[in-house]
């Protein structure tokens, strides 16, 4: 196994029993017990220190512990304890972060939803999890389900953005110090995952798994309070929740919440705070390089990031690098079940290693096993299982999908991927993207990638076209920038490709694809259009 984790100082680990001792876990010896306590020692460490800024708004780690303390009294007057379900329905801002510690200090646990989901998505997660309080945005009013639809449902807080004081609506007049105890096993968040497939399913974090995926991201980001974040993806998500909130406090660093992503913005707002680190999706850097104010802005100080969710594609890498030559970029891999990251890529290998995702995290553990549960031997595809203390255990009042997705304290990631010698991982696709041409298989994703090197392409989706003969056929939705002829893009992918891996059929699409709240491609939807 490659050693790059050997040269950033790992804190100590040892193997612990946890879950009933049902998993045996590698962990870290130090660590918060809970996601309180990553609070509770950055108000110790740095009371002065800034904690968040939001436009002119900006709270020290002590105004923030008053704020969390006022706010958790005011929940705790509605009768808010440790166990009940609380759901937000609030946008990037220092409402949210306040309301989540909160939460946190009474041991109640907090169910973060999209600001872009409908009212019959926020109703069916509301019901599913038994929501006593919802808090949310009064300009989303028409997206709260009524007490009817949600029968647990006891109260509806509504809370305006930009207040002078934040959640003026909830505090109260006395501060709640007393703080519930908990266990490091106890759900704290819980993520609904994104439902590409169906329902969406409630994945339970823990103050366990989240500190860990926290140190994780401290260790390997090499981050401390001289630290500056921007964070520019939602809150919501399982990546604004662990690698931008929690990670920030875990080092006591400066967290600069943008409402929501704008390239140029970003850019003014990383060169007025001088950003150190943020963690964006590849079409963001993407943006980011083609804003107007990007060739003059001074970037000197953003020496890290975390990027993740889609393939970089290399020309973006090889224009980070020449424009950028100081910043050091860190693939990451993971998703709402492993509490953010399970992979890490060394920095030093990004473009090196552009078709891997990284190595395993210090705590994890990582294997590829073939459809019969057997270990598969290096740079043989098979299954990804995912281990570790980041792994949460299971979804919420739900046994069944508990049971088929998690084996042995692993998580069943679904994804088609295969190890290399030294422990690098690659993905190589969903499973259930793997078309099946006639017994010949074909990976989406090495479709996709032939089609993005296409400088007419933007965005690219392939998937499976039922076919009478052939079982399936390769079919492509394509949102292009230039006038480019089916032709030319079938004989761009002939170049590169077998043939029978080149799209039958392309489809245009205007603008972009659909994708779900949190970024990810639906592709189910694009199925549906060819079976209609």
């Amino acid at each position: 196994m490659d050693s790059w984790f050997d040269r950033i100082q790992v804190p100590a680990t040892r193997f612990e029993l946890h879950y009933n001792g049902t998993r045996m876990l590698r962990c870290f010896v130090d660590r918060p017990a809970s996601v309180h306590q990553i609070l509770a020692n950055a108000v110790a460490r740095r009371p002065d220190g800034i904690a968040l800024i939001c436009g002119v708004q900006s709270v020290s780690y002590r105004e923030l512990d008053e704020l969390t303390g006022r706010a958790a009294a005011g929940f705790a007057a509605r009768g808010i304890v440790s166990g009940d379900r609380v759901a937000l329905v609030l946008g990037n801002s220092i409402e949210f972060v306040v309301v989540m510690f909160a939460l946190a200090r009474l041991g109640a646990i907090s169910v973060p939803l999209s600001i872009r989901h409908q009212e019959a998505e926020n109703r069916h997660i509301l019901a599913d999890c038994g929501t006593k309080a919802v808090v949310y945005e009064d300009s989303l009013a028409d997206k709260i389900p009524g007490r009817d639809a949600v029968p647990a449902l006891e109260h509806a807080i509504a809370v305006r953005r930009g207040d002078a004081v934040p959640l003026a609506d909830l505090l109260s007049s006395g501060i709640r110090t007393e703080v519930t105890a908990v266990t490091e096993e106890a759900t704290a968040t819980i993520l609904y995952t994104s439902g590409t497939t169906g329902r969406p399913k409630g994945a339970m974090l823990t103050n366990f798994s989240m500190v860990h995926s926290a140190i994780h991201y401290t260790t390997v980001m090499q981050l401390t309070e001289e630290d500056r974040c921007i964070i520019a993806v939602p809150m919501s998500h399982v990546t604004g929740v662990i690698a931008m909130i929690d990670t920030m406090a875990h080092c006591a660093g400066t967290l600069i919440i943008m409402p929501s992503f704008k390239a140029a913005e970003f850019i003014d707002l990383a060169v007025k705070h001088r950003m150190t680190f943020t963690l964006i999706v590849p079409a963001m850097f993407a943006l980011c390089l083609m804003a107007p104010n990007f060739e003059g802005a001074d970037l000197s100080s953003w020496r890290i990031s975390g990027y993740g969710g889609a393939i970089m594609p290399e020309v973006t890498l090889e224009r980070i690098a020449a424009k950028l030559p100081n910043l050091k970029l860190i693939n990451t891999y993971g998703s709402t079940e492993t509490t953010s990251p399970a992979v890490f890529m060394p920095p030093d290998q990004a473009v090196a290693r552009k078709e891997y995702v990284g190595l395993q995290v210090p705590c994890g553990h990582i294997t590829v096993l073939d459809f019969d549960g057997v270990e598969v031997p290096p740079n043989t595809p098979g299954e990804i299982y995912i281990g570790g203390p980041m792994v949460v255990p299971g979804y919420w009042g739900n046994p069944e999908a508990t049971e088929r997705e998690f084996k042995a304290g692993y998580w069943k990631s679904g994804d088609l991927g295969m190890m290399d010698e030294r422990g690098y991982l690659r993905v190589i696709d969903r499973i259930k993207d793997v078309i099946n041409r006639g017994g010949y298989k074909i990976f989406a994703s090495e479709v996709e990638n032939v089609l993005l090197d296409h400088p007419a392409v933007v965005e690219v989706a392939v998937v499976a076209k039922p076919c009478p003969v052939l079982g399936e056929r390769v079919h492509a939705f394509v949102v292009v920038r230039d006038d480019v002829a089916d032709a030319e893009l079938a004989a761009h992918c002939a170049r590169e490709l077998s043939d029978y891996k080149v799209p039958e059929e392309f489809h245009r699409v205007e603008n972009a694809l659909p994708r779900n709240a949190n970024g990810k491609m639906l592709k189910r939807e694009l199925r549906l259009t060819l079976t209609q």
